[in-house]
């Protein structure tokens, strides 16, 4: 025997729960949400404008052209 007992127990430990309501510190709550009014400061970081390379395109472009006519063949 004995299952009555333990039963009531457990009924007590689950209506224990079931209505247990912590106090809630709310001002806490609304700092770590980020609710605060005052704001960080931006900081744009400013990205480096790309070099002028066009100079250097009509110098090396008798290295690189591009043959047309070569048909590339595929493996696989």
């Amino acid at each position: 025997m004995g299952r009555g007992r333990q039963k009531a127990k457990a009924t007590k430990q689950a209506r224990d729960i079931k209505y247990y309501s912590p106090n809630t510190d709310y001002s806490a709550l609304q700092k770590e949400l980020g609710g605060t009014t005052r704001r960080a400061p931006s900081r744009h970081i400013e990205v480096p404008a790309e070099p002028d390379y066009s100079a250097y395109e009509d110098k090396y472009a008798d290295q690189f052209e591009e043959d047309d006519d070569v048909e590339t063949r595929r493996i696989g």
